[in-house]
C-alpha cells in the first residue's frame, strides 16, 4: 500500500510517499480503507518530533480519518460489517491507503454524511464539545449565554461557533475579515475582524456583562485581553497557541474579576497522555461522539471541507494549512489512486 513515511524528524514536506506493507490487524483493533484524512498544524508538529508526544521512528502520520471496515480483530465484540463507513481516531497510521484503529475508537457514519467532511468529527468537534461542556459547562438551559470564539472559520474554531449554537448560546466570532461569511452563516451573533481589537466591541455586544466562555486557539497575542472579555464567573478554554507564544498568567486577574481558565487536550481522552487512559475514557468519548452525530442529523452541524487533495499532493495540502487559507479542514484522499 502507500503510505506517506517520516523516517526522521523533518518538515512536513521532506516526507517520502512510499509502498509499504499493509500494518497489522492487533487485537482489538479494526482495518480501515482510507478514502479521507485530515492534515492540520498540529500533523506538522508531530513529524517535526515538536509535538508533545512522539511516535516510534520509522512511522506514518495521521491521526483522523474517514473510509471503510476492511476487517476486524477475532476480539473486537460486536464488529461493524466490512464496507461500513466510519470515521477514527488514531495513534498515527492515517496519511495511507490503510490503517488500524482501535474499535472503541471507531463509529459508524451516518448516510448522508460524506467521507471528506467526516474528517473533522474525530478530532475537531469534540475537542469544541469538551471545551464548552466539560470545561465551560456551557447547558442549553443557561439562557443563552455569551460565548467568544476565536479562529471561528479554521477547524476547530468553526466547530466551536456551530456547537455553541447548538447550546443555545450567542456567539461572537472572530475570524479575517475575507472570511466573516463562514461564521455568519452558521449562525454567529456578531463576527470581528480577527485583524481589529476586540475587547471594547465584546464589551458593547455584551452590554457590559463580558461573556460567559471563551474559546482560545491562538495563545499570547489575545491571552490578556481575553480575561477582561470574561464576565463574573467566565471560563476561558485554551486549546492551542496557533497565533504563536505561550501566555503568562496574571492570577490577580483570575481573582479580582471572579474567572477561571482551564485547558482542554482531546488527546488525554483517546489515549495519547502519559498513562493511555483510552478504555477508562471510552464511554465519555463515544458518548460525545454520539452527541455530535445526533446534532449533525438535526441540521445544527454542517462539517466544511476547504480542500482536498490526492495523497501524492501532500505538499499543497500542508500549503493550504500554512497559509491559513483554509476554511473548515484540508484532507487527503489516500484511497484515489
Amino acid at each position: 500500500m502507500r503510505a506517506l513515511v517520516c523516517e526522521s524528524w523533518r518538515e512536513f514536506d521532506a516526507l517520502e510517499l512510499k509502498e509499504v506493507p499493509p500494518p497489522a490487524l492487533r487485537p482489538g483493533g479494526v482495518r480501515i480503507r482510507v478514502e479521507a484524512a485530515g492534515v492540520s498544524f498540529a500533523t506538522q508538529l508531530v513529524v517535526a518530533g515538536k509535538y508533545q508526544r512522539k511516535p516510534p521512528l520509522p512511522f506514518t502520520p495521521g491521526t483522523e480519518i474517514a473510509g471503510t471496515v476492511i476487517e476486524s480483530a477475532p476480539d473486537v465484540p460486536d464488529p461493524l460489517p466490512p464496507g461500513t463507513r466510519v470515521f477514527a481516531v488514531l495513534d498515527w497510521g492515517g496519511l495511507a491507503e490503510e490503517a488500524v484503529a482501535d474499535a472503541i475508537h471507531v463509529m459508524p457514519i451516518p448516510d448522508g454524511l460524506p467521507l471528506a467532511p467526516a474528517v473533522a468529527m474525530p478530532i475537531s468537534y469534540p475537542t469544541a464539545a469538551s471545551a464548552l461542556l466539560w470545561r465551560a459547562r456551557l447547558a442549553p438551559d443557561q439562557g443563552g449565554p455569551w460565548v467568544l470564539v476565536h479562529g471561528a472559520a479554521a477547524g476547530v474554531g468553526l466547530a466551536g461557533v456551530e456547537i455553541a449554537k447548538a447550546l443555545g448560546a450567542r456567539v461572537i466570532a472572530r475570524c479575517g475579515a475575507a472570511k466573516r461569511a463562514v461564521p455568519e452563516a452558521r449562525g454567529a451573533d456578531l463576527v470581528l475582524d480577527s485583524a481589529a481589537p476586540f475587547r471594547e466591541a465584546v464589551r458593547e455586544a455584551t452590554g457590559g456583562a463580558g461573556v460567559a466562555a471563551l474559546l482560545d486557539t491562538l495563545g499570547a497575542p489575545v491571552f490578556e485581553d481575553n480575561l477582561r472579555c470574561l464576565g463574573d464567573g467566565g471560563m476561558m478554554v485554551t486549546i492551542g497557541f496557533a497565533a504563536g507564544g505561550i501566555p503568562s498568567l496574571p492570577l490577580n486577574l483570575l481573582l479580582l474579576k471572579n474567572i477561571a481558565v482551564a485547558g482542554v487536550n482531546w488527546g488525554t481522552y483517546v489515549g495519547w497522555s502519559p498513562g493511555d487512559n483510552r478504555q477508562a475514557h471510552a464511554p465519555r468519548v463515544r458518548a460525545l461522539w454520539q452527541r455530535l452525530i445526533d446534532w449533525w442529523a438535526a441540521g445544527a452541524l454542517t462539517p466544511e471541507v476547504h480542500a482536498s487533495f490526492p495523497l501524492p499532493e501532500f505538499r499543497a495540502a500542508m500549503a493550504e494549512v500554512r497559509g491559513r487559507n483554509a476554511v473548515g479542514r484540508v484532507v487527503l484522499r489516500p484511497g484515489e489512486r
